[in-house]
């Protein structure tokens, strides 16, 4: 048995997210590709005498611990023995409340690490979404469709070779925040969204995130961060990714991602940046 594993976590991109209906429990159905770029946390764990958990790196929480936090509520949910003592140390390089899944891939990274070690049974995706909607297909960390809650994911979907700009302001969006809000968009029950909703079928009139819709027009900052990204040479198309508040510019060329990133950092000097890519795990 393993005493010491490092697993690392990569964050997701929204390439669409589609708000289908409001369910009975209160949840939403939605509809969401999602791919995976080489930007990642680093999630440690070690057997030790007493159970910790550390944060450190750029987006560590100032408490060293997170409200809510997911890494305390994912060992409650899978129940570990009492006589299994962990010190986990998590490298925060995900910012947080940016739709880049930064706990929810945290979560997952934990339980394929304690999985690999012997320490707990392989789980199902149900057991994952009690965690949080966004822990199966981070758990699964490749291109997707994703419907249902979160929990319904179909794996045999390609999405292009794409090269990412990431930026995100000072602000951050949280995911119950932003679900509150969904009810002011005209699109909930339509019949439209009946129609796509058990549809594997992937196509143009997927491409848009509800929220965006929702944030362009209440966040002065946000819309201009994406109209410019939205104009800048050789960019394919600009979202919002997931609920959060991280913008992306996609590029099918490295190189055209690497200029659009070096006036990026000069426009957007107090924001943070990042240049990605999918298709690398």
């Amino acid at each position: 048995m393993l005493d010491k594993l490092l697993i690392k976590a990569p964050a997701k991109i929204n390439l669409f997210l589609r708000i289908i209906s409001q369910r009975e429990d209160g949840y939403h159905n939605i509809r969401s590709g999602i791919t995976f770029i080489n930007l990642f946390d680093e999630v440690s764990i070690s057997i030790s005498n007493s159970t910790s958990i550390q944060y450190f790196g750029p987006f560590a929480p100032l408490t060293n611990t997170f409200e809510n936090d997911i890494v305390i509520k994912t060992l409650d949910i899978l129940n570990l023995s009492k006589n299994i003592k962990l010190n986990i140390r998590i490298k925060k390089n995900i910012p947080t409340k940016a739709g880049l899944g930064s706990a929810s891939t945290n979560a997952a990274a934990l339980v394929k690490g304690l999985h690999k070690m012997n320490l707990i049974e392989k789980n199902d995706y149900k057991l994952l979404s009690k965690i949080g909607a966004d822990v199966p297909v981070c758990f699964y960390a490749d291109n997707c469709l994703v419907t249902g809650i979160g929990d319904q994911i179909y794996s045999k979907i390609k999405f292009p070779k794409y090269y990412f700009v990431l930026v995100k302001p000072n602000i951050g969006f949280s995911t119950a925040r932003m679900y509150k809000k969904i009810k002011t968009l005209s699109i909930i029950n339509s019949q439209d969204n009946k129609d796509i909703k058990n549809s594997t079928v992937i196509n143009d009139n997927d491409f848009v995130n509800d929220f965006e819709r929702i944030i362009r027009m209440e966040d002065n900052e946000i819309n201009k961060i994406l109209n410019y990204l939205s104009n800048i040479d050789q960019c394919l198309f600009a979202r919002m990714t997931g609920t959060g508040s991280c913008c992306y510019a996609v590029f099918n060329k490295a190189e055209h991602a690497i200029n659009a990133f070096n006036i990026i950092k000069i426009k957007f000097i107090n924001f943070w940046s990042c240049l990605g890519e999918n298709n690398l795990l």
